[in-house]
């Protein structure tokens, strides 16, 4: 097929680290990796340092966007006991919920906290949940309840998907995402990588593998779970969960694409119009060209992220991101990005999100 131009992108879970994490990763770098790989827009989690839980949090947090993205971006706010969500929802793109410890303070304890997050937040905006396990009942188990619209991250086992399944089957408002992780690495890859394949939800075994692309049609988007760590931090006596990914994410599903696993239509449909759909945005113009004949190994050394490694390190790849334009503007050629700091603009939201 040669060339072809994709529309607007989005990578709908990533966290850039700022602020409080700057050393790992931060605005300019992070959006300049988005870019790079093809990527017009991020959605950021808010387990920063400090958490973003409330409206001053957030305001500092979008005053940094405003001034340091490179391309588009929305931010979410995180799920507290204390969260503070009134005159707060319209200016996130979502709620996080976090109710299994990962990285960072950010998790809801009391069942009472998260009744009241799901009563009090607003119908037009997703709640974001990360779950695993059993605890995926429970937010599914609410969305039911409160008839809320329930989007669950970073679904790994066959399963959770199982259970997502059913639960649009019966008519549950929920969608949900996979991590290109999830996708191509298993238990035997993090045996192999040590600290360099730690995540959360862990990597599961091949079963779990072969169930997730079995069910692409249940998943709603395909979103990176980009979560840098230095080197030092991976290797070093408490290594933190999380691997970078934002910029390598559709070089992966192209490489699917190559291989007859997945079809270009679908490939949009998980990158385009699934975050679309799911948290309610208006797009912006943008063109994103890539070669799908073009191979190119992956290397960590070459990518824009700060921590400079990559679990695919020495990846072979068959589709590369040749261009990418962004309301009009050339921002990306072969890997060099030229879009400046300031350049990205607010994702701004539709009439609503995702109907339940």
């Amino acid at each position: 097929m040669g060339r072809v131009v994709l529309p607007a992108l989005i990578d709908a879970h990533v966290h850039l680290r700022e602020p409080g994490g700057e050393h790992k990763e931060d605005v300019v770098s992070g959006t300049a990796a988005a870019l790079a790989g093809g990527i017009v827009g991020v959605l950021d989690m808010p387990n920063n340092t400090p958490p973003v839980v409330d409206g001053a949090s957030l305001a500092h947090k979008r005053d940094l966007f405003q001034g340091r993205a490179r391309c588009d971006y929305g931010l979410f706010l995180g799920a507290g006991d204390e969260t503070a969500l009134e005159g707060v929802a319209a200016e996130a793109v979502g709620l996080k919920v976090y109710l299994t410890p990962t990285y960072g303070p950010l998790r809801m304890e009391s069942l009472g906290g998260l009744l009241a997050a799901f009563q009090r937040w607003p119908a037009g905006r997703p709640i974001a949940v990360h779950a695993e396990g059993l605890s995926m009942a429970i937010p599914i188990g609410l969305a039911r309840l409160t008839g809320k619209h329930v989007h669950i991250c970073h679904v790994a086992r066959a399963a959770e998907i199982d259970l997502v399944r059913l639960a649009k089957e019966q008519g549950a408002p929920v969608t949900c995402e996979v991590a290109p992780h999830h996708l191509f690495l298993t238990q035997a890859d993090a045996d192999r990588l040590g600290p360099l394949g730690m995540m959360k939800p862990p990597l599961g075994g091949p079963d779990d593998v072969a169930a997730l692309w079995r069910s692409l049609e249940v998943v709603d988007l395909v979103a990176s779970d980009h979560a840098p760590h230095t080197l030092e931090e991976k290797r070093g006596a408490s290594p933190p969960a999380g691997v970078p990914g934002v910029e390598t994410m559709l070089p992966l599903l192209l490489q699917a694409v190559h291989e007859g696993r997945l079809s270009l239509d679908r490939l949009v449909a998980l990158l385009h119009d699934g975050p679309q759909r799911v948290y309610g945005l208006r797009l912006p113009e943008a063109a994103v060209e890539v070669d799908l004949e073009a191979p190119w190994t992956i290397a960590g050394a070459a990518l824009h992220s700060k921590c400079g490694w990559t679990p695919y390190e020495g990846w072979r790849v068959a589709g590369r991101v040749v261009r990418v334009d962004l309301r009009g503007r050339t921002v990306c050629i072969d890997g060099r990005v030229s879009a400046p700091a300031g350049f990205g603009r607010a994702l701004q939201h539709g009439s609503a999100a995702w109907n339940c």
